[in-house]
């Protein structure tokens, strides 16, 4: 099993999102991951979604999603030809023994602490998936209350096939 991510451009129109995802529901894909928001021009989309399956499911994918009114463009993301991101929060209970480990792992992995009470801290962590589930991991030492991921999103790096959108 194959994962592949795809950045497409949409119109920005309502139900959108709902007709890309039920492309994938209709024809029993997988989505790992689906991400979207607004471009610098409102009239776009970008939508970002991590799927798996064989060569061909994955090819079946791309081809699908091609004739779908909205989308103006899609590009398969390389890791090493793109920039690939995801955000965590996690909310973390500490007692006053435990703040300064969670911090210092915080420190760690370039973590911004967005919140702090009396007995918890919320986390922002953003990486590469690998570094945000290595992040997670070492959390799950404490007692993570609540934790919520983005989503992978990402663009391709250089400008050789820039659209100004």
């Amino acid at each position: 099993m194959q994962k592949r991510i795809l950045s497409l451009l949409v119109d920005n129109n309502p139900g959108v999102t709902s007709r890309v995802s039920g492309l994938f529901s209709r024809r029993g894909y997988n989505i790992d991951s689906f991400s979207s928001g607004v471009t610098t021009d409102e009239r776009y989309t970008r939508i970002t979604i991590v799927c798996s399956g064989d060569a061909i499911i994955l090819e079946q994918i791309f081809k699908q999603l091609e004739k779908l009114v909205d989308v103006r463009d899609i590009k398969v993301l390389k890791p090493e030809e793109s920039v690939i991101r995801e955000l965590v929060l996690v909310k973390v209970a500490v007692k006053p023994e435990q703040r300064q480990g969670v911090i210092s792992t915080a420190e760690i992995f370039r973590a911004n602490i967005v919140d702090v009470s009396a007995d918890s801290l919320v986390i922002e962590m953003t990486g590469s998936k690998s570094k945000v589930e290595a992040f997670i991991n070492l959390m799950l030492d404490y007692n993570v209350l609540e934790l919520a991921r983005t989503g992978v999103t990402g663009l391709s790096r250089g400008s050789s096939d820039v659209k100004y959108l």
